[in-house]
């Protein structure tokens, strides 16, 4: 090799070199938002597939999301939707909750295939799917009861037992290594088959160790982001779950709206809530839902005119707020729990404007977030039928005022850092708030000042 030669490769070697060197263009991805603050700013909403519609099919639920999408609400939760159990039957159609195969889909309701394209639907309006799911008891004609008795819960004598009056039902029983694995394999299959975004976990702590939701969380969480609320209201669950419910709340609220309690319990339970929980779990709060509104009653039933009032409530003040099937259209009436019961859709209260509003004011302000993504409520009055409070997140404040009874009430400012002249959401109207200067609202009247 010739001098040349080698120079000639030399100098190309050094070409090569400072090419490689020289930093090339990376894409930096922006991390993928994750539960729970995938969820920061969303509404739930509960859906009840075998009354939503006259066919009380999934396919015919289906045919709601668009109008679900433009009410606002990104988060749904189905109610369960496998094969109900025959035997010991409550009613001609049975409870959804005593299930005989939980990997099978309620032929009165439609197909696997028929759920899985629900999921695509809801998944391609940017919304999510939560799946209730029942772990606590089977059906008496589920599989198990002869193939794995040892799965079950047994009395003194040795009998497969059941919960309280719900003989419908086979207690399950989670210290039980093989009921645990085989109830996570079938909360498994259907994240994969169907692709499932969370589960609403019916008795989450009823007769279920926590340990079976660490070894829950452990095995299907790798699979996919999902979204965990537990039907419970004790702060342990948030170990393992994102939200719980907040039942003491709602019958606090059903109290005040009957005057048994007044607004200063509502303002003692919030600063209790906090204290126990903290300020990061999702409390969800409601006014209704499938059980409270076949057993207990309908909105107007347990809070009479200031439903509304209760409402705005539980989106502005504190929580993670839930709509329940018809909610948001004025049901009116106790759906039958084990029979065809149809909603009507006819609105004849006008209120679907005022729950998208609600939706909307609480995506729109920061510190109305859920959980520790908004902001801590901070009560603004003392007035005992009047809660007032102010929540601030990065800058963004909402101020509310909610007269909690039936009658005339004068509200009273006693916090001077948040003096000043707003806008009603509402009405538009103009008020000012001043230490000095109190107002007087209208039976059941709500206030909500947005300061952007």
């Amino acid at each position: 090799m010739t001098k040349i030669q080698i120079l000639a490769i030399i100098f190309l070697a050094s070409l090569c070199f400072l090419f490689a060197c020289e930093p090339s263009e990376q894409k930096t991805e922006e991390p993928a938002i994750t539960f729970p603050e995938r969820a920061a700013d969303m509404t739930i909403y509960e859906v009840n597939i075998r009354q939503y519609t006259p066919e009380g099919t999934i396919n015919a639920f289906a045919e709601h999301l668009p109008r679900l999408k433009e009410l606002g609400v990104e988060m749904l939760w189905i109610m369960p939707v496998q094969p109900i159990g025959k035997e010991k039957r409550k009613g001609s159609l049975g409870s959804y909750y005593s299930i005989s195969d939980y990997s099978a889909v309620n032929p009165e309701f439609g197909t696997l295939n028929d759920f899985k394209s629900l999921v695509r639907k809801v998944h391609e309006l940017d919304m999510v799917v939560i799946l209730d799911w029942v772990p606590n008891h089977t059906a008496w004609d589920h599989p198990w009861i002869t193939s794995n008795p040892e799965y079950y819960a047994k009395d003194s004598l040795g009998n497969i037992t059941y919960e309280a009056d719900w003989e419908d039902i086979a207690l399950l029983d989670h210290t039980n290594e093989g009921t645990r694995k085989s109830m996570i394999e079938e909360m498994k299959f259907w994240i994969t088959e169907t692709d499932i975004d969370g589960f609403r976990c019916d008795h989450a702590a009823h007769e279920i160790p926590l340990y079976f939701w660490e070894e829950a969380t452990a095995v299907l969480d790798p699979l996919k982001d999902l979204f965990w609320l537990a039907e419970w209201d004790e702060p342990r669950l948030h170990a393992n779950f994102h939200a719980s419910y907040s039942w003491e709340l709602l019958h606090l609220t059903e109290h005040v709206a009957k005057g048994e309690k007044t607004a200063h319990d509502i303002d003692k339970f919030i600063n209790k809530d906090l204290a126990l929980y903290g300020k990061n779990p999702f409390r969800m709060t409601i006014t209704t839902n499938h059980d409270e509104n076949s057993w207990a009653g309908t909105v107007f039933e347990r809070y009479g005119e200031g439903h509304q009032a209760f409402a705005t409530f539980i989106f502005t003040a504190y929580g993670f707020p839930m709509i329940y099937s018809g909610q948001e259209v004025g049901l009116d009436k106790r759906l039958l729990f084990f029979e065809k019961d149809t909603i009507n859709w006819d609105d004849p209260k006008n209120l679907t404007p005022f729950y998208q509003q609600l939706v909307q004011l609480k995506k729109d302000n920061e510190a109305l977030w859920n959980g520790g993504y908004g902001g801590t409520p901070k009560r603004i009055n003392k007035d005992e039928w009047i809660y007032a409070f102010s929540r601030e997140k990065n800058g963004n404040q909402v101020i509310g005022l909610i007269n909690m009874s039936g009658e005339k009430q004068k509200f009273n400012l006693t916090d001077e850092t948040v003096s000043g002249t707003y806008s009603d959401t509402f009405t538009k109207a103009s008020f000012t708030l001043a230490k000095d200067q109190s107002i007087e609202m209208e039976p059941w009247q709500y206030l909500i000042f947005e300061n952007n």
